[in-house]
């Protein structure tokens, strides 16, 4: 990994990168609680591919929030 790369990011940018996380996550670890599935599989929607897994999955498995 390039360390200068890494130390020319400045606060605003950290800041910038941790919103659009934020903006990720949250909207789909409330999703996924709300289904009945463990919210931390939201941090897999920052991860490409395993996001379009993840939603199929989200839409086509059997909810355990839906089960009698």
């Amino acid at each position: 990994m390039n360390l200068a790369l890494i130390s020319s990011i400045g606060p605003s940018e950290l800041l910038i990168i941790i919103f659009g996380f934020v903006l990720i996550v949250l909207p789909f670890w409330m999703i996924f609680k709300k289904a009945g599935f463990s919210g931390y599989l939201s941090l897999g929607m920052l991860i490409p591919l395993l996001n379009i897994i993840l939603l199929f999955y989200l839409a086509f498995a059997t909810w355990p929030s839906q089960k009698e």
